[in-house]
């Protein structure tokens, strides 16, 4: 049977995608990015916010349309939520909740009927991983939330703490690099708390990885700030951590913090990056939520004066919206919108410039590049090909038709031709 997997939001739903895969395979079952030819289709649906949720609603009712004769099932946050107006869409025959994520495969092939056979039964192993080609794969080792942050709703939605043993994480990790996989991205709704339901920790998990796998490149997926103690700094030691941490402030001023019930003081954060920044060639990136209910003027200066002392190589920025069912929609005097407008463009231009800033920095210095697959065809014979520096680094070089870098790691001094600097 040919199965169409497609994902919207988080890098958990793409690793859980990825597990997905890999279970429809050992079953004997293909995957396929055509969808006109799935007979199953499968989408991880997100609820973040209220236009992801729009989103997922928009992605189903496409799917549908694009092939009506598939059958579709759907899990993730805005199908946990919303279950009963999933199951009304049109064309959905199966909702699998986050709860239930585990057993997705086995619902979907014993709940629903299919007319075909495995055609491949008989290759069990071959690899999934389609959602970032063949040389980096993300991997869920924990799922849920302790943390209630007043604008989420995805604790809600992803429920109580869960976290792989280390075994198993080492076990998919050693075959993922069998597969050729050369770099691994740990992901989980609450990556820092990995452990608090099974006496580990992330530290105990970065540590077995790093001594009982030959992955080449391992990296972290967004973790909350007030998660890092001494043992952790120490684990950048060893070069195969890559130097890069997404770390989300969402605000830089302590008022607005405290409304959105987050755990760190700017001060503690900014201590924090001073000690990682003692690292060479450290990136730190981040999200900042614009606009928070209340967020006065006084604050939003506070809060942009900050984050422009912080220099991170990267800002996701969020236009605050009022999401039901956190407490933060219950808030009141919403900031307007034209406001919340002219305070994103403002941060989207300082971003920019701090990323500008960021890529120069890194000019002239050497890194190890791991190249991807992708190649863009230029019109002297070359063609172009990009990968990323272990600090996350976008680049590009040119190279010539019958040569390839593709899923090989190779030193090379970043230029101003080499980097891929981002757009205006």
């Amino acid at each position: 049977m040919q199965i169409h997997l497609k994902t919207l939001g988080c890098r958990l739903n793409e690793a859980e995608l990825e597990t997905w895969a890999q279970a429809f395979q050992a079953q004997g079952h293909s995957i396929t990015r055509d969808i006109a030819s799935s007979q199953l289709v499968v989408i991880n649906s997100c609820a973040v916010t209220q236009d992801a949720a729009r989103k997922s609603r928009q992605l189903i009712r496409r799917l549908h349309r694009e092939n009506p004769h598939a059958k579709l099932v759907v899990s993730g946050c805005y199908a946990t939520l919303n279950t009963d107006e999933a199951q009304a869409l049109l064309g959905v025959d199966l909702v699998v909740s986050n709860k239930d994520k585990a057993q997705l495969v086995e619902k979907a092939l014993n709940e629903l009927s299919f007319e075909t056979m495995p055609a491949m039964a008989t290759e069990p192993a071959s690899s999934a991983l389609f959602t970032r080609g063949r040389q980096r794969a993300f991997v869920k080792v924990q799922d849920g939330c302790r943390y209630r942050c007043t604008f989420c709703i995805v604790t809600v939605a992803r429920g109580e703490e869960f976290s792989r043993s280390i075994a198993d994480v080492i076990t998919e990790i050693n075959a993922l690099h069998a597969q050729g996989i050369n770099e691994v991205i740990l992901t989980g709704v609450h990556l820092g708390g990995y452990g608090s339901d099974n006496g580990e920790n992330i530290v105990t998990l970065i540590q077995a990885i790093l001594t009982q796998t030959q992955i080449p490149r391992l990296r972290l997926g967004s973790l909350e700030p007030w998660e890092l103690n001494d043992d952790f700094f120490e684990l950048f030691e060893n070069p195969r951590l890559m130097p890069h941490l997404h770390l989300p402030l969402q605000s830089g001023s302590d008022a607005v913090l405290r409304r959105m019930a987050r755990r760190c003081k700017t001060q503690e954060y900014a201590q924090m990056l001073q000690r990682l920044r003692k690292i060479p060639n450290f990136n730190i990136t981040t999200d900042i939520i614009v606009g928070f209910p209340n967020e006065t003027d006084e604050e939003w200066q506070e809060s942009f004066e900050f984050i422009k002392n912080c220099g991170f190589g990267h800002i996701h920025i969020f236009t605050y919206s009022p999401r039901e069912g956190t407490k933060a929609a219950t808030l009141p005097n919403p900031v307007s919108h034209e406001i919340k407008k002219q305070r994103s463009e403002q941060l989207h231009r300082l971003a920019h410039e701090m990323k500008q800033a960021f890529y120069q920095q890194n000019v002239g210095q050497e890194f190890e590049v791991l190249w991807e697959g992708q190649r863009e065809e230029l019109e002297n014979g070359k063609h172009r090909v990009f990968g990323y520096t272990p600090n996350y680094l976008r680049v590009s070089c040119e190279i010539s038709e019958s040569e390839t870098l593709e899923n090989q790691i190779t030193t090379f001094q970043l230029s101003e031709s080499f980097v891929e600097l981002p757009e205006s």
